[in-house]
């Protein structure tokens, strides 16, 4: 309703367009006193304590199979599943991704993971330089030739020995594929989460991206130093290369006006003497337009990350502290603002999963909704019947299944406007987000009882 007011009043006079900032200001007064009682009522009883030691158990039940999965007793015998990083397609957020989802292909698969990093363009010592060893009893294949990717449920793939997994698409896509969570986890998970899929790929990418001592301190000095406290918001801006052909330019301004609804609300529920920001960006020169734009704003940054950050130097040990700082900064904020265009927005994400019972509603994206590279479909099943108001828009029933699309550079590039595009019966078109909700994808997958017994 918002965006199209907001396109409403490009053909109003002066009069008009006072009318309708006037009922903008009042509905967002309504909107932000009934999510505060909503968020009041939510701690009236003891379900939100239930919620957090549900949501606590099952974290703690998916590490214990993690790290059973990744220390075999026998690493010569175990099955794997190998990965490695990707210099010439890839930096690093892009790598991550790559890594947390080998890490859950090989969940599916009960195989240990393996992955080959030495060499990386960001460090010569690979993934460890930064992080800890994905496992203690099994980092190399061996003398093992692995075959490549094949389906699954194959008597090839059953019988090998390793199985190479290339990056973002693969061929077949197995049922376990992204957007899908597993069948033994999901009735409870779906009890407590928003947004399942973006829980269940939150603990692989916490535990990819586990820090070693070094980056711990180096990660626990960087908060002191910058004064990183709550409440806080993430603002995560991407220049440079992303604007060659992966996103459009966004100003400062379009990413405040959520920040500034964020400490709205949250003024509805406590005192806040300090509305900060932690602004992450690839743009060293932005700091300081921020703060002359924003007077009122706490802006913490690390200049130094800025320029790291920059083409030139990006693909350095200290460019690889630089992003992973940024990127565990952005998770430990109480809202995001991004575009979820960039993988260092949707790891962050994933990232802040961990953190929470359920942090699906802690991010704003000015572009894309969240999407995994390679996913399976992705669909939505229709609530309401939607006649179509115009030729941009599609037509539906109750029951409806309709196939989301994401390209963030297509003609409607803002998923966040309150219409969807999606496809349907061969047609394309845009429809009321509301009147469909995302269908849940579950998939059989090990349930590792053995585990869960010991």
């Amino acid at each position: 309703m918002s965006a199209q007011l907001d396109e409403l009043m490009e053909d109003l006079n002066h009069n008009g367009r006072e009318r309708v900032e006037e009922i903008l200001e009042n509905a967002g007064h309504q909107k932000r006193s009934i999510l505060t009682d909503i968020y009041n009522l939510s701690r009236h009883d003891n379900h939100d304590k239930w919620r957090k030691k549900e949501s606590e158990d099952l974290k703690q039940l998916v590490k214990k199979r993690l790290n059973y999965l990744q220390n075999p007793e026998n690493c010569f015998e175990a099955k794997k599943i190998v990965c490695n990083v990707y210099d010439d397609i890839c930096g690093f957020s892009c790598n991550a991704h790559h890594v947390a989802n080998c890490l859950l292909v090989a969940y599916a698969t009960n195989r240990t993971f393996v992955l080959e990093s030495r060499g990386w363009q960001y460090s010569i010592e690979g993934w460890e330089s930064v992080f800890q060893p994905l496992s203690d009893t099994c980092t190399t294949i061996g003398d093992v030739e692995a075959i490549e990717w094949t389906d699954p449920r194959s008597r090839k793939f059953k019988k090998a020995k390793a199985v190479r997994l290339p990056p973002f698409t693969v061929n077949p896509s197995p049922h376990f594929y992204p957007l899908a969570i597993p069948k033994d986890l999901s009735e409870r998970l779906i009890r407590i989460h928003g947004f399942p899929f973006v829980w269940w790929f939150g603990q692989f990418m916490t535990y990819v991206m586990r820090p070693n001592d070094v980056m711990a301190y180096e990660l626990e000095l960087a908060t002191l130093r910058l004064g990183f406290q709550h409440p806080i918001v993430g603002v995560h801006v991407r220049r440079t290369d992303k604007l060659l052909n992966e996103a459009e330019f966004h100003s400062i301004e379009e990413y405040m006006v959520h920040v500034e609804e964020f400490y709205l609300k949250l003024e509805r529920r406590e005192e806040v003497t300090v509305k900060r920001v932690y602004l992450a960006t690839d743009d060293d020169k932005l700091l300081a337009e921020a703060e002359e734009k924003y007077p009122d704003y706490e802006f913490l940054t690390d200049t130094s990350i800025s320029k790291a950050a920059a083409l030139e130097s990006r693909y350095s040990e200290f460019g690889l502290k630089g992003i992973v700082m940024d990127v565990h900064l952005l998770s430990q904020c109480d809202f995001i603002v991004c575009t979820m265009s960039s993988t260092v927005c949707r790891n962050s994400y994933a990232l802040m999963q961990d953190l929470h019972v359920d942090a699906s509603s802690y991010v704003h994206s000015l572009d894309s909704i969240y999407f995994f590279a390679g996913q399976n479909a992705h669909h939505h099943v229709a609530l309401y019947p939607h006649e179509a108001q115009s030729p941009e828009e599609i037509s539906f029933q109750p029951g409806d299944l309709i196939s989301v699309t994401y390209h963030h550079l297509d003609d409607h590039n803002n998923h966040w406007d309150g219409y969807t595009r999606g496809r349907l019966d061969q047609m394309s078109g845009l429809y009321p987000s509301y009147k469909a909700e995302s269908k849940v994808e579950i998939a059989e997958m090990p349930n590792y009882k053995e585990v869960d017994e010991m």
